[in-house]
This record gives C-alpha cells, sequence and structure tokens, in this order.
C-alpha cells in the first residue's frame, strides 16, 4: 500500500515524530524552559487575519522581491537551523538546493554539519547567507568571514541573541550530544569547536560548547569591528526591541532581523510577530489589541 502524501507542515511534523531519534527530534523542536514563548510564538501567527480585497486584475501575479539588492522569487527564506544531518543525511544541502529551487534564500548555521564550502559547491543557484556566531578565538571568527566570502556567500547574519544558550530542558533530560557519526563541518577535526558537542557532562552538551566556546562580553563594539574585517553586508539576528533595532543600524548594520531564537534562548519574550509593532497614522499608540490581528 502507497503511504499517503505529504500535503502539509502538519504531516511533515508528524513524520518527523515517526521517523527521527529522540535526541534529534527533541533538540529540532524544543524552546527554552516551560516553553510559553514557543507556545505564544504559533498562537500570535494565528491571531493575524487576512483582509482579502477583491475584483481586482489578478491575471498576473508575482511574489517576487529583493534581498539585501538580490532579487528573490518569494518574500521569505530559510532561516538557519543547526546540525541538519542529525534528520538526514543530505542535511543543509539538500535544504539549500530546495531553497534555491524556489528563488528562496537559504542561511547557513555555523554550526552546520555540511561546511560552507560543501554548500556553496552544491547549491551554486542559491542566495546563500552565512549565520555566525563571534567566538573567543577572534582569529577563528575571522577565518570563517573570510571563508564566507571567498565561497560567495552574500552576506553575513551575526546571531547577538546567544551569548550563553537558553536552557533546554528536553536536552539536559537526553544529555544532548552530536551523533559520533557527525562533526561540526565548518571546523577541522581537531579544533575544540569541532569536538566539543560530542560529548556532556551529564547536561546539554551544546550548553556546553556555548559556554566553552562563545564570547559573552560582545557590545556594539564588536559589531563594528566584524564589519571591519568584511566587505559583505552585516544583517543582525535576535533583535527583538525598537531601542536594539536603532543602535543596529546606527552600528552599521545593512538590515534588521527580528527573532527571539524560535523561542529557544529565553522563555516569556514577546511573540517575534508581536514585536514587530509599528506606529501608523491609522494607530499612533503602535496598533490594536493583539487580539485584533491587524497591524503587528
Amino acid at each position: 500500500m502507497m503511504s499517503k502524501p505529504l500535503v502539509g507542515v502538519q504531516d511533515y511534523e508528524r513524520e518527523a515524530r515517526w521517523r527521527l531519534p529522540k535526541t534529534a527530534l527533541d533538540y529540532y523542536q524544543s524552546g527554552a524552559l516551560d516553553e510559553v514563548t514557543l507556545k505564544e510564538n504559533k498562537e500570535a501567527m494565528d491571531r493575524w487575519y487576512i483582509r482579502p480585497r477583491f475584483m481586482r486584475d489578478v491575471s498576473k501575479r508575482s511574489l517576487a522581491t529583493t534581498l539585501l539588492g538580490h532579487k528573490v522569487a518569494v518574500p521569505f527564506g530559510v532561516a538557519p537551523t543547526a546540525m541538519q544531518r542529525m534528520a538526514h543525511p543530505d542535511g543543509e544541502v539538500a535544504t539549500a538546493r530546495a531553497a534555491g529551487r524556489i528563488g528562496a534564500p537559504f542561511t547557513l548555521s555555523t554550526i552546520s554539519t555540511f561546511s560552507l564550502e560543501e554548500v556553496a559547491m552544491r547549491a551554486p543557484n542559491t542566495l546563500r547567507l552565512f549565520q555566525l556566531y563571534i567566538y573567543k578565538d577572534r582569529e577563528l571568527t575571522a577565518s570563517l568571514v573570510r571563508r564566507a566570502e571567498a565561497a560567495g556567500f552574500s552576506a553575513l547574519v551575526l546571531t547577538v541573541d546567544a551569548p550563553y544558550f537558553g536552557i533546554r530542558r528536553a536536552d539536559v533530560r537526553n544529555q544532548f550530544t552530536l551523533p559520533p557519526h557527525l562533526r561540526m563541518a565548518n571546523f577541522q577535526s581537531d579544533e575544540a569547536a569541532s569536538n566539543h558537542l560530542h560529548t556532556s557532562d551529564g547536561g546539554s552538551g551544546i550548553n556546553e560548547y556555548v559556554a566553552s566556546l562563545f564570547d559573552p562580553t560582545l557590545t556594539w563594539e564588536d559589531v563594528a569591528w566584524l564589519k571591519s574585517i568584511t566587505k559583505l553586508p552585516l544583517v543582525l539576528k535576535g533583535i527583538l526591541t525598537r531601542e536594539d533595532a536603532i543602535l543596529g543600524v546606527e552600528a552599521g548594520a545593512a538590515a534588521i532581523w527580528v527573532s527571539n531564537h524560535g523561542a529557544r534562548q529565553v522563555d516569556g519574550v514577546a511573540p517575534t510577530v508581536n514585536s514587530l509593532r509599528f506606529p501608523h497614522p491609522l494607530f499612533p499608540d503602535g496598533g490594536p489589541s493583539r487580539g485584533g490581528g491587524g497591524s503587528e
């Protein structure tokens, strides 16, 4: 008997729960602490409503737009997601190629399981951005920037909301580590940045990795440093307030990526979509209440 086709996000979620090892599944789907914000992320989106306008000529339609000066076929893209080969052997390469096939941008995680060179070689027609963490070892960070430039990535996406990783209880319970047949492919196999995720001291291996290697002292001055070593446009990912958006632009960011890290960093922050509330002539106080679903 043929299996039923997967025709929507919920179908894929059900299939993933059946196919994926528990450790990988829990890593992909969990949020921080009590997962209040994780739940709110979805519910806040559900409170947005379509206001249809009819009797328009829709015989010719296009979703095309531009991103950082590049033409894209759709106004959405793929966010950086770590360690995709835990789910499938083709991992980040398959995701990048799929994005390119529909003309969407793709962002590669620093802690991916294919190297940025491999992704560039095997998805040459995809608009590729490289997500970056700043490590305590600045030369290691600078080398990633140089490699992204050489591999033809179009922008750097600096994650600003992860000086430490959030407490994800599922990872702690599972004592999450990267399966031994995989590694952090953007680093040499003998580097600490590649090896730390294979071990756990009894908690979450990803949190131990971050605590040992990521720099928690970052300030806006480090954004200026990053801009000084690259000609690529810089996107700041993880901004949730107007104040930080302004500071980011003043620091030289080409774009602001509003995000609460998929509710995986701080539980209790606003849903990402609610952080996009903006002043409007009809709503000088920033828009109607959350339940209105109109201008958020």
